[in-house]
């Protein structure tokens, strides 16, 4: 089969499209025919390895995972003899859920006020969604292009930040979400209501962000909140149920072949994207 490779850290240009085994699933394991995959930002740091924190994760002077990916859509192509709730030709997705987290440390959202930094991004045009969903009064933050998609997501108030900064506004919000990892916790701390949260996720991590998580956690009102991902049967079945009901859906910017995955990474990496890249796989 195909697949996007690396074998050292760097620049997109060390992917290179290779075939490769085929996998056998385990026996609690079912192999997945990709048809669709993301690039995004998540993958882009893993290959570059700029964070150098991330290699004790990933491989110290090589990476020991070759084939990135965090997100598909396909269908079962086998599966393991103790796998009982999958059969061949089933259509899988699996990814949108990282939003969830992160959302879940400002919890209950119902009737409070959320501003969400990055909002046409991939976890930014989810989280909209998501906290309009959970009752949530949504401010989204996004440039001058992606106004009226941030509207079209639910949002109640759209902020250009190419024309306003959101942290000399005079308002304050209970969550403010950091979706980008691009923002901080002491810009924007004057914009928090007594009592109220800032979430990071794990694409912002920097060194100083564990010591403000521990301080905030004992001192002041005001809290530091990051939302890790994690990959779990419950968050995808709420999301399924969300989508079915026409609550949810994907924001797709552009399409490309697997051949043009650098290409794609190269667009991702220009931080001009809005909602999601995706890679089309044929066979």
């Amino acid at each position: 089969m195909r697949a996007v490779v690396h074998d050292r850290y760097g620049p997109p240009d060390v992917l290179r499209l290779e075939r490769v085994e085929r996998p056998v699933p385990k026996d609690d394991e079912v192999l997945v025919r990709v048809r669709a995959t993301t690039v995004n930002r998540t993958d882009a740091g893993l290959r570059s390895a700029e964070v150098f924190i991330s290699r004790f994760v990933t491989g110290l002077r090589r990476p020991k995972n070759r084939i990135l990916g965090m997100e598909l859509a396909g269908e079962v192509a086998g599966v393991g003899p103790a796998v009982s709730e999958f059969a061949v030709g089933d259509a899988v997705f699996d990814g949108a859920s990282l939003a969830l987290v992160c959302l879940e440390k400002g919890a209950p959202l119902d009737g409070r006020s959320v501003l969400i930094f990055g909002s046409s991004g991939s976890v930014g045009t989810s989280a909209v969604q998501l906290a309009k969903h959970f009752g949530a009064h949504v401010t989204a933050v996004c440039r001058t292009k992606n106004v009226e998609l941030a509207r079209s997501l639910g949002a109640d108030e759209v902020i250009d930040y190419t024309r306003d900064d959101f942290t000399k506004n005079g308002k304050a919000y209970d969550v403010i979400f950091d979706s980008v990892g691009k923002h901080s916790f002491r810009r924007s701390r004057r914009s928090l209501k007594p009592g109220g949260i800032f979430i990071e996720t794990d694409l912002g991590f920097m060194w100083h962000v564990p010591f403000l998580l521990l301080a905030t956690r004992w001192v002041g009102s005001k809290k530091l909140k990051m939302g890790i991902a994690r990959y779990q049967k419950a968050d995808l079945l709420f999301l399924k149920q969300l989508i079915e009901a026409g609550e949810y859906r994907a924001v797709i910017d552009r399409t490309y072949p697997l051949e043009d995955v650098i290409e794609a990474t190269r667009y991702v990496e220009s931080e001009q994207k809005t909602g999601n890249v995706v890679l089309s796989v044929a066979d």
